[in-house]
């Protein structure tokens, strides 16, 4: 078995040495780069960028830059996604986002990890275990995500936390770790945001 595709179902791989596994992270890499550093005003052609280093989209989606991922075909991006600046996509394994997603900056969804005893890390042993948000799913500021997680729909995930568990639907979660704090009712539909 190849390390892609040890990677791919979730054991131990080594991307150090795997040449398949490195020239895919520098073309992923090198299209990162480009799209960094376009114009804001060259929508087209950042289109085109995150189209030939995406692995699925829907019609409407932004990314703003910087952006960086590791492969880029692992990431599926639901209708109505918007990224502010600075996400970071570890995808070893897939990440896939519903529609209506808003990823605030300085947010990183990382599929990677590594063992906890030191002689394989040292070794260059790592793993990558999938991500999921479900769909209409905000996520606050410095959000980061770990592996294996799944965030459910209509969650709201406050600025800073540190998702290391599943979150179920319809709820707000916050902290490090990140937990539930309350659900989400029909109450906040009526929450006026106004500052007088």
């Amino acid at each position: 078995m190849s390390e892609k595709e040890k990677m791919l179902n979730q054991q131990l791989y080594d991307a150090n040495y795997a040449s398949e596994l490195i020239k895919e992270r520098t073309f992923a890499k090198e299209l990162c780069y480009d799209y960094n550093h376009l114009r804001p005003s060259q929508r087209v052609e950042r289109k085109q960028l995150l189209q030939k280093l995406l692995g699925k989209t829907k019609d409407n989606y932004t990314i703003t830059a910087p952006f960086w991922c590791d492969y880029g075909y692992n990431i599926e991006l639901g209708e109505n996604f918007y990224a502010n600046h600075n996400l970071v996509i570890l995808d070893g394994a897939k990440v896939t986002f519903g529609d209506n997603v808003f990823v605030a900056p300085n947010c990183g969804f990382y599929t990677a990890g590594h063992p906890l005893d030191y002689e394989r890390r040292n070794a260059g042993l790592e793993y990558a275990y999938p991500i999921t948000v479900g769909d209409n799913v905000w996520i606050g500021g410095g959000v980061q995500v770990m592996p294996g997680v799944t965030i459910g729909s209509n969650v709201v995930i406050g600025g800073g936390s540190v998702v290391t568990k599943d979150i179920p639907d319809n709820c707000v979660a916050v902290g490090n770790p990140c937990k539930v704090i309350r659900p989400i009712t029909e109450a906040d539909k009526t929450r006026s945001y106004d500052r007088l």
